[in-house]
Protein backbone atom coordinates (compact mmCIF):
# COMPACT_ATOMS: atom_id res chain seq x y z
CA UNK A 1 0.00 0.00 0.00
CA UNK A 2 2.87 2.55 0.74
CA UNK A 3 4.50 1.32 -2.86
CA UNK A 4 1.58 2.46 -4.32
CA UNK A 5 1.10 5.38 -2.57
CA UNK A 6 4.38 6.34 -3.77
CA UNK A 7 4.44 5.53 -7.09
CA UNK A 8 1.34 7.97 -7.08
CA UNK A 9 2.90 10.56 -5.79
CA UNK A 10 5.76 10.41 -8.55
CA UNK A 11 3.07 10.40 -11.24
CA UNK A 12 1.69 13.55 -9.54
CA UNK A 13 5.32 15.15 -9.60
CA UNK A 14 5.89 13.58 -13.18
CA UNK A 15 2.92 14.93 -14.37
CA UNK A 16 4.12 17.58 -16.81
CA UNK A 17 6.56 15.24 -18.04
CA UNK A 18 3.71 12.06 -19.51
CA UNK A 19 1.78 12.34 -22.55
CA UNK A 20 -0.96 10.49 -21.53
CA UNK A 21 -4.14 12.26 -20.99
CA UNK A 22 -5.62 13.34 -17.73
CA UNK A 23 -8.62 11.73 -17.99
CA UNK A 24 -6.54 8.08 -18.23
CA UNK A 25 -4.91 9.34 -15.24
CA UNK A 26 -7.49 10.29 -13.27
CA UNK A 27 -9.13 7.43 -13.38
CA UNK A 28 -5.89 5.37 -12.39
CA UNK A 29 -5.52 7.51 -9.63
CA UNK A 30 -9.09 7.36 -8.61
CA UNK A 31 -8.74 3.31 -8.50
CA UNK A 32 -5.71 3.57 -6.69
CA UNK A 33 -7.59 6.03 -4.06
CA UNK A 34 -10.55 3.51 -3.65
CA UNK A 35 -8.07 0.57 -3.44
CA UNK A 36 -6.31 2.25 -0.03
CA UNK A 37 -9.91 3.25 1.11
CA UNK A 38 -11.31 -1.02 0.58
CA UNK A 39 -8.15 -2.19 2.63
CA UNK A 40 -7.92 0.61 5.31
CA UNK A 41 -11.55 -0.81 5.80
CA UNK A 42 -10.59 -4.45 5.60
CA UNK A 43 -7.50 -4.09 7.91
CA UNK A 44 -10.08 -1.97 10.28
CA UNK A 45 -12.72 -4.91 10.60
CA UNK A 46 -10.14 -7.45 10.68
CA UNK A 47 -8.64 -6.10 13.64
CA UNK A 48 -12.06 -5.17 15.19
CA UNK A 49 -13.37 -9.06 14.51
CA UNK A 50 -10.17 -10.48 16.33
CA UNK A 51 -11.52 -8.31 19.39
CA UNK A 52 -15.19 -9.39 18.82
CA UNK A 53 -15.87 -12.56 16.65
CA UNK A 54 -15.97 -15.67 18.67
CA UNK A 55 -13.33 -17.95 19.41
CA UNK A 56 -12.94 -21.48 16.95
CA UNK A 57 -14.20 -22.84 20.38
CA UNK A 58 -17.67 -21.06 20.81
CA UNK A 59 -19.37 -24.73 20.76
CA UNK A 60 -17.82 -25.97 23.10
CA UNK A 61 -17.86 -23.00 25.13
CA UNK A 62 -21.92 -23.01 24.96
CA UNK A 63 -21.75 -26.69 25.85
CA UNK A 64 -19.80 -26.24 28.45
CA UNK A 65 -21.86 -23.17 30.33
CA UNK A 66 -24.86 -24.72 29.11
CA UNK A 67 -23.65 -28.36 31.06
CA UNK A 68 -22.88 -26.00 34.19
CA UNK A 69 -26.19 -24.35 33.85
CA UNK A 70 -27.95 -27.39 34.04
CA UNK A 71 -25.65 -28.93 36.53
CA UNK A 72 -26.14 -25.84 39.12
CA UNK A 73 -29.92 -26.30 38.54
CA UNK A 74 -30.11 -30.02 38.85
CA UNK A 75 -28.05 -29.47 42.31
CA UNK A 76 -30.10 -27.11 43.83
CA UNK A 77 -33.17 -29.36 42.44
CA UNK A 78 -31.58 -32.46 44.42
CA UNK A 79 -31.36 -30.04 47.58
CA UNK A 80 -35.02 -28.75 47.11
CA UNK A 81 -36.20 -32.93 46.59
CA UNK A 82 -34.00 -33.83 49.62
CA UNK A 83 -35.30 -30.90 51.77
CA UNK A 84 -38.95 -32.36 50.68
CA UNK A 85 -38.45 -35.63 51.48
CA UNK A 86 -37.28 -35.01 54.31
CA UNK A 87 -40.12 -32.83 55.06
CA UNK A 88 -42.21 -36.10 53.89
CA UNK A 89 -40.37 -37.96 56.25
CA UNK A 90 -41.44 -35.48 59.20
CA UNK A 91 -44.79 -35.61 58.30
CA UNK A 92 -45.27 -38.98 58.39
CA UNK A 93 -43.50 -39.40 61.33
CA UNK A 94 -46.34 -36.75 62.68
CA UNK A 95 -48.70 -38.70 61.36
CA UNK A 96 -47.63 -41.65 63.17
CA UNK A 97 -47.48 -39.80 65.82
CA UNK A 98 -50.84 -38.32 66.15
CA UNK A 99 -52.33 -41.98 65.60
CA UNK A 100 -50.73 -43.15 68.19
CA UNK A 101 -52.41 -40.50 70.21
CA UNK A 102 -55.53 -41.54 67.94
CA UNK A 103 -55.62 -44.85 69.59
CA UNK A 104 -54.84 -43.71 73.15
CA UNK A 105 -58.04 -41.38 72.97
CA UNK A 106 -60.24 -44.11 71.47
CA UNK A 107 -58.63 -46.21 74.07
CA UNK A 108 -59.77 -43.71 76.79
CA UNK A 109 -63.16 -43.65 75.26
CA UNK A 110 -63.69 -47.10 75.13
CA UNK A 111 -63.02 -46.98 78.91
CA UNK A 112 -65.67 -44.00 79.46
CA UNK A 113 -68.43 -46.16 76.95
CA UNK A 114 -67.28 -49.21 79.67
CA UNK A 115 -67.35 -47.10 82.75
CA UNK A 116 -70.90 -45.72 81.52
CA UNK A 117 -71.89 -49.29 80.74
CA UNK A 118 -70.74 -50.09 84.28
CA UNK A 119 -72.38 -47.20 85.46
CA UNK A 120 -75.80 -48.42 84.05
CA UNK A 121 -75.53 -51.79 85.41
CA UNK A 122 -74.64 -50.96 89.15
CA UNK A 123 -78.07 -48.49 89.07
CA UNK A 124 -80.14 -51.51 87.48
CA UNK A 125 -78.66 -53.92 89.87
CA UNK A 126 -79.95 -51.46 92.92
CA UNK A 127 -83.43 -51.14 91.76
CA UNK A 128 -83.49 -54.86 92.49
CA UNK A 129 -83.59 -54.43 95.96
CA UNK A 130 -86.76 -54.68 98.04
CA UNK A 131 -89.13 -51.90 98.06
CA UNK A 132 -88.33 -50.50 101.59
CA UNK A 133 -84.71 -50.22 100.56
CA UNK A 134 -85.26 -48.54 97.18
CA UNK A 135 -85.20 -45.13 99.03
CA UNK A 136 -83.02 -42.71 96.98
CA UNK A 137 -79.71 -42.61 98.98
CA UNK A 138 -76.32 -41.33 98.98
CA UNK A 139 -74.78 -44.16 96.74
CA UNK A 140 -77.48 -43.16 94.18
CA UNK A 141 -76.55 -39.71 94.46
CA UNK A 142 -73.02 -40.68 93.99
CA UNK A 143 -73.92 -42.95 90.92
CA UNK A 144 -75.70 -40.24 89.27
CA UNK A 145 -73.27 -37.15 89.60
CA UNK A 146 -70.55 -40.24 88.23
CA UNK A 147 -72.71 -40.65 85.17
CA UNK A 148 -73.37 -36.92 84.34
CA UNK A 149 -69.54 -36.40 84.59
CA UNK A 150 -68.35 -39.62 82.37
CA UNK A 151 -71.02 -38.31 80.09
CA UNK A 152 -69.41 -34.65 79.79
CA UNK A 153 -65.76 -36.41 79.59
CA UNK A 154 -66.83 -38.78 77.00
CA UNK A 155 -67.95 -35.55 74.87
CA UNK A 156 -64.74 -33.64 75.60
CA UNK A 157 -62.54 -36.82 74.10
CA UNK A 158 -65.22 -37.06 71.61
CA UNK A 159 -64.71 -33.62 70.51
CA UNK A 160 -60.88 -34.21 71.11
CA UNK A 161 -61.13 -36.98 68.93
CA UNK A 162 -62.77 -35.20 65.63
CA UNK A 163 -60.10 -32.34 65.87
CA UNK A 164 -57.56 -35.31 65.90
CA UNK A 165 -59.64 -36.97 62.49
CA UNK A 166 -59.39 -33.77 60.97
CA UNK A 167 -56.01 -33.26 61.77
CA UNK A 168 -55.20 -36.56 60.04
CA UNK A 169 -57.30 -35.42 57.11
CA UNK A 170 -54.98 -32.07 56.84
CA UNK A 171 -51.94 -33.85 57.40
CA UNK A 172 -52.38 -36.86 54.84
CA UNK A 173 -53.46 -34.14 52.29
CA UNK A 174 -50.26 -32.28 52.95
CA UNK A 175 -48.57 -35.34 52.17
CA UNK A 176 -49.94 -35.90 49.17
CA UNK A 177 -49.43 -32.45 48.34
CA UNK A 178 -45.56 -32.92 49.15
CA UNK A 179 -45.34 -36.06 47.27
CA UNK A 180 -46.93 -34.40 44.13
CA UNK A 181 -44.23 -31.35 44.69
CA UNK A 182 -41.43 -34.07 45.18
CA UNK A 183 -42.67 -36.08 41.62
CA UNK A 184 -42.31 -32.72 40.04
CA UNK A 185 -38.95 -31.82 40.91
CA UNK A 186 -37.44 -35.19 41.14
CA UNK A 187 -38.34 -35.58 37.10
CA UNK A 188 -35.31 -33.39 36.06
CA UNK A 189 -32.71 -35.76 38.56
CA UNK A 190 -32.75 -39.10 36.30
CA UNK A 191 -29.61 -38.71 34.82
CA UNK A 192 -27.70 -37.41 37.72
CA UNK A 193 -25.56 -39.41 39.66
CA UNK A 194 -26.04 -40.30 43.10
CA UNK A 195 -29.60 -39.87 42.76
CA UNK A 196 -31.88 -38.93 45.61
CA UNK A 197 -34.49 -42.31 45.37
CA UNK A 198 -31.19 -44.57 45.90
CA UNK A 199 -29.42 -42.20 48.17
CA UNK A 200 -29.76 -41.92 51.90
CA UNK A 201 -30.04 -39.03 54.10
CA UNK A 202 -26.10 -39.88 55.61
CA UNK A 203 -24.67 -39.56 52.16
CA UNK A 204 -25.25 -36.26 51.53
CA UNK A 205 -22.94 -34.02 50.25
CA UNK A 206 -21.65 -31.09 52.13
CA UNK A 207 -22.39 -28.68 49.19
CA UNK A 208 -26.09 -30.46 49.36
CA UNK A 209 -26.29 -30.13 52.97
CA UNK A 210 -25.33 -26.46 52.06
CA UNK A 211 -28.00 -26.21 49.69
CA UNK A 212 -30.60 -27.55 51.56
CA UNK A 213 -29.85 -25.10 54.61
CA UNK A 214 -30.08 -21.99 51.95
CA UNK A 215 -33.61 -23.32 51.01
CA UNK A 216 -35.39 -21.08 53.77
CA UNK A 217 -33.16 -18.08 52.71
CA UNK A 218 -33.80 -18.17 49.09
CA UNK A 219 -36.41 -16.07 47.32
CA UNK A 220 -39.31 -18.40 45.38
CA UNK A 221 -38.30 -18.41 41.90
CA UNK A 222 -41.24 -19.54 39.73
CA UNK A 223 -38.78 -20.30 37.32
CA UNK A 224 -35.90 -21.90 39.15
CA UNK A 225 -35.71 -24.57 41.53
CA UNK A 226 -37.10 -23.32 44.36
CA UNK A 227 -40.33 -22.56 42.84
CA UNK A 228 -43.65 -20.99 45.15
CA UNK A 229 -45.11 -24.36 45.07
CA UNK A 230 -42.36 -25.89 47.20
CA UNK A 231 -41.92 -22.89 49.39
CA UNK A 232 -46.09 -23.00 50.19
CA UNK A 233 -45.77 -27.06 50.38
CA UNK A 234 -43.30 -26.48 52.82
CA UNK A 235 -44.49 -24.28 54.67
CA UNK A 236 -47.78 -25.64 54.64
CA UNK A 237 -46.26 -28.92 56.05
CA UNK A 238 -44.39 -27.07 58.95
CA UNK A 239 -47.33 -25.04 60.08
CA UNK A 240 -49.49 -28.74 60.07
CA UNK A 241 -46.34 -30.57 62.01
CA UNK A 242 -46.58 -27.44 64.60
CA UNK A 243 -50.38 -27.57 64.92
CA UNK A 244 -50.16 -31.80 65.23
CA UNK A 245 -47.82 -30.96 68.19
CA UNK A 246 -49.99 -28.71 69.84
CA UNK A 247 -53.07 -31.22 68.86
CA UNK A 248 -51.36 -34.23 70.25
CA UNK A 249 -49.80 -32.24 73.64
CA UNK A 250 -53.12 -31.23 74.10
CA UNK A 251 -54.60 -34.88 73.61
CA UNK A 252 -52.43 -35.62 76.04
CA UNK A 253 -53.36 -33.84 79.15
CA UNK A 254 -56.85 -33.75 78.22
CA UNK A 255 -56.72 -37.80 78.68
CA UNK A 256 -54.88 -37.65 81.74
CA UNK A 257 -57.22 -35.00 82.68
CA UNK A 258 -60.12 -37.52 82.10
CA UNK A 259 -58.48 -40.60 83.26
CA UNK A 260 -57.92 -39.07 86.63
CA UNK A 261 -61.55 -37.93 87.00
CA UNK A 262 -62.43 -41.03 86.09
CA UNK A 263 -60.71 -42.84 88.62
CA UNK A 264 -61.83 -40.15 91.65
CA UNK A 265 -65.67 -40.88 90.39
CA UNK A 266 -65.13 -44.65 90.08
CA UNK A 267 -63.28 -44.51 94.00
CA UNK A 268 -65.86 -42.33 95.26
CA UNK A 269 -68.67 -44.34 94.23
CA UNK A 270 -67.37 -47.71 95.61
CA UNK A 271 -65.97 -45.84 98.99
CA UNK A 272 -70.38 -44.84 99.04
CA UNK A 273 -71.21 -48.48 98.18
CA UNK A 274 -69.13 -49.79 101.22
CA UNK A 275 -70.29 -46.92 103.47
CA UNK A 276 -73.85 -47.92 102.68
CA UNK A 277 -72.91 -51.71 103.12
CA UNK A 278 -71.52 -51.12 106.23
CA UNK A 279 -74.98 -48.78 107.12
CA UNK A 280 -76.73 -51.51 106.38
CA UNK A 281 -74.53 -54.26 108.46
CA UNK A 282 -75.15 -51.74 111.40
CA UNK A 283 -78.62 -51.65 111.16
CA UNK A 284 -79.05 -55.30 110.52
CA UNK A 285 -77.21 -55.93 114.05
CA UNK A 286 -79.74 -53.22 115.45
CA UNK A 287 -82.71 -55.24 114.12
CA UNK A 288 -81.57 -58.43 115.18
CA UNK A 289 -80.83 -57.20 118.68
CA UNK A 290 -84.60 -55.46 118.58
CA UNK A 291 -85.73 -58.89 116.97
CA UNK A 292 -83.74 -60.69 120.26
CA UNK A 293 -85.59 -58.28 122.53
CA UNK A 294 -88.72 -58.47 120.74
CA UNK A 295 -88.85 -62.19 121.07
CA UNK A 296 -87.95 -62.74 124.93
CA UNK A 297 -90.82 -59.88 125.15
CA UNK A 298 -92.97 -62.30 123.46
CA UNK A 299 -91.62 -65.08 125.73
CA UNK A 300 -92.16 -63.08 128.65
CA UNK A 301 -95.54 -62.62 127.36
CA UNK A 302 -96.90 -65.82 126.64
CA UNK A 303 -95.28 -66.89 129.90
CA UNK A 304 -97.76 -64.36 132.11
CA UNK A 305 -100.58 -64.79 129.48
CA UNK A 306 -100.44 -68.89 130.93
CA UNK A 307 -99.73 -68.02 134.52
CA UNK A 308 -103.00 -65.20 134.39
CA UNK A 309 -105.24 -67.81 132.57
CA UNK A 310 -104.35 -70.17 135.53
CA UNK A 311 -105.02 -67.63 137.81
CA UNK A 312 -107.94 -67.07 136.36
CA UNK A 313 -109.57 -70.38 136.47
CA UNK A 314 -108.42 -70.92 140.05
CA UNK A 315 -110.70 -67.73 140.48
CA UNK A 316 -113.86 -68.88 138.38
CA UNK A 317 -113.04 -72.72 140.11
CA UNK A 318 -114.63 -75.86 139.28
CA UNK A 319 -116.43 -76.66 136.01
CA UNK A 320 -118.95 -78.57 138.33
CA UNK A 321 -120.40 -77.14 141.13
CA UNK A 322 -119.98 -81.20 142.80
CA UNK A 323 -116.17 -80.43 142.61
CA UNK A 324 -116.53 -77.17 145.19
CA UNK A 325 -115.64 -77.74 148.47
CA UNK A 326 -117.44 -76.58 151.62
CA UNK A 327 -115.36 -73.65 152.31
CA UNK A 328 -115.72 -72.76 148.83
CA UNK A 329 -119.75 -72.50 148.67
CA UNK A 330 -121.32 -69.35 149.10
CA UNK A 331 -123.74 -71.12 151.67
CA UNK A 332 -121.48 -72.76 153.85
CA UNK A 333 -122.38 -72.51 157.26
CA UNK A 334 -120.52 -70.18 158.21
CA UNK A 335 -121.81 -67.36 155.97
CA UNK A 336 -125.32 -68.63 156.35
CA UNK A 337 -124.96 -68.40 160.24
CA UNK A 338 -123.37 -64.60 159.35
CA UNK A 339 -126.45 -63.57 157.34
CA UNK A 340 -129.45 -64.47 159.36
CA UNK A 341 -128.90 -60.95 160.59
CA UNK A 342 -130.02 -57.84 158.04
CA UNK A 343 -127.58 -55.73 156.29
CA UNK A 344 -124.91 -58.95 156.30
CA UNK A 345 -124.41 -59.19 152.43
CA UNK A 346 -121.04 -60.41 152.19
CA UNK A 347 -119.42 -59.01 148.84
CA UNK A 348 -117.31 -62.27 148.09
CA UNK A 349 -119.38 -63.04 145.07
CA UNK A 350 -118.80 -59.54 143.54
CA UNK A 351 -114.86 -59.66 144.13
CA UNK A 352 -114.92 -62.99 142.32
CA UNK A 353 -117.02 -61.86 140.11
CA UNK A 354 -114.82 -58.93 139.11
CA UNK A 355 -111.75 -60.40 139.88
CA UNK A 356 -112.52 -62.94 136.82
CA UNK A 357 -113.37 -60.60 134.73
CA UNK A 358 -110.20 -58.20 135.60
CA UNK A 359 -108.37 -61.16 134.65
CA UNK A 360 -109.88 -62.01 131.45
CA UNK A 361 -109.55 -58.55 130.73
CA UNK A 362 -105.74 -58.97 131.20
CA UNK A 363 -105.36 -62.09 129.29
CA UNK A 364 -107.24 -60.16 126.20
CA UNK A 365 -104.64 -57.40 127.00
CA UNK A 366 -101.77 -59.90 126.81
CA UNK A 367 -102.84 -61.88 123.80
CA UNK A 368 -103.09 -58.07 121.81
CA UNK A 369 -99.66 -57.95 123.11
CA UNK A 370 -98.26 -61.32 122.19
CA UNK A 371 -100.04 -60.29 118.58
CA UNK A 372 -98.63 -56.87 118.16
CA UNK A 373 -94.66 -58.77 119.36
CA UNK A 374 -95.78 -61.33 116.52
CA UNK A 375 -96.78 -58.62 114.09
CA UNK A 376 -93.31 -56.18 115.06
CA UNK A 377 -91.19 -59.56 114.91
CA UNK A 378 -92.11 -60.62 111.54
CA UNK A 379 -91.53 -56.88 110.45
CA UNK A 380 -88.29 -56.95 111.88
CA UNK A 381 -87.53 -60.12 110.36
CA UNK A 382 -89.18 -58.64 106.74
CA UNK A 383 -86.70 -55.91 107.63
CA UNK A 384 -83.92 -57.96 108.77
CA UNK A 385 -83.99 -60.01 105.43
CA UNK A 386 -84.48 -56.63 103.28
CA UNK A 387 -81.35 -54.98 104.90
CA UNK A 388 -79.27 -58.30 104.38
CA UNK A 389 -80.44 -58.58 100.63
CA UNK A 390 -79.38 -54.54 100.45
CA UNK A 391 -76.13 -55.16 101.50
CA UNK A 392 -75.71 -58.10 99.28
CA UNK A 393 -76.34 -56.13 96.22
CA UNK A 394 -74.10 -53.38 97.12
CA UNK A 395 -71.52 -55.40 97.85
CA UNK A 396 -72.06 -57.46 94.26
CA UNK A 397 -71.96 -54.03 93.05
CA UNK A 398 -68.88 -53.03 94.45
CA UNK A 399 -67.23 -56.79 93.39
CA UNK A 400 -68.38 -55.95 90.29
CA UNK A 401 -66.60 -52.35 89.66
CA UNK A 402 -63.64 -53.71 91.47
CA UNK A 403 -63.52 -56.56 88.86
CA UNK A 404 -63.74 -54.47 85.83
CA UNK A 405 -62.02 -51.69 86.92
CA UNK A 406 -59.12 -52.49 84.60
CA UNK A 407 -61.40 -52.72 81.77
CA UNK A 408 -60.59 -55.59 80.58
CA UNK A 409 -64.03 -56.80 79.34
CA UNK A 410 -65.92 -56.45 76.29
CA UNK A 411 -69.15 -54.45 76.06
CA UNK A 412 -71.98 -56.66 75.20
CA UNK A 413 -70.24 -59.18 75.39
CA UNK A 414 -69.48 -62.86 77.63
CA UNK A 415 -66.99 -60.55 79.86
CA UNK A 416 -69.60 -57.97 80.46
Amino acid sequence: MVVLFSECIKMEVTKEATIAPDSWKEASIKNIKLSHSVVQRSDKFNDLGQQLDPLPSLRDSCIQRSNAQVHSYVRETRAIVIKLKHCLLETEEEIKSLLRSKEKLEKALEHIRKDIVLNNSSQMRRKARAIRERIADGADDLLSVEKSQLLKLKLVLEAQLRSVQKQLQFLDNVRKRIKAVTSERNRVLDLICHSVSSMPMTSVSLDTTSGINMVGSKEPDPLGAYTPEVQQAMSLSADARKRSFSLRKEVAEAIDQVQKLQKEAHRSVNDGLTKKVAETVNVKQHLQMSSGEVRMAQHRGERWHYATEVARGYTLGPISSNDLLTRERLDRPTVATFQRHPGTQLPEAQEIMEGSNGLKDSLDAIGRNISLLKLTQKRIKEDIADKNHGAQVDSSIVRLRRRKYDHRWVINGIGC
